[in-house]
């Protein structure tokens, strides 16, 4: 069997490390995006939401699948409907994943995988024209 992805990044705290940089990307290089998520006290996007993305993040890569356990099928789209995804929102959420696989030494094969897949999801999740 070959390894998953989530195998091939190195596992939970990979991916929970993968999830940290990229809200700090977002919260340095895309402050409209990062305002549209819950803030803590200091201004930053709250734990919350990045606990919430690393669970999904860690099953959708092909770990264990306790986000949907915990909260269900993701739903991706209806649970990001409260929030116009044009291009422009795309672009931001992929540069600061972008920034974040960079900074995590993520390369190779496995690179080119979620650069798609990440692409392909984000386009997905446009919901108006521009």
């Amino acid at each position: 069997m070959e390894p998953t992805p989530f195998e091939m990044i190195g596992g939970a705290e990979a991916v929970r490390a993968l999830v940290e940089r990229f809200y700090d990307a977002m919260e340095r290089h895309e402050p409209a995006l990062a305002r549209l998520h819950p803030m803590d006290d200091g201004g930053h996007v709250d734990r919350g939401s990045r606990d919430r993305f690393a669970l999904f993040l860690i099953g959708w890569l092909g770990g264990p699948q306790d986000y949907i356990e915990r909260h269900g099928h993701p739903r991706l789209r209806m649970r990001h409907g409260r929030v116009r995804v044009d291009e422009a929102m795309r672009d931001a959420w992929l540069r600061s994943m972008k920034i974040a696989l960079d900074e995590g030494g993520v390369r190779g094969s496995l690179r080119a995988f979620v650069d798609q897949r990440f692409a392909e999801v984000a386009d997905f999740m446009r919901n108006t024209s521009g």
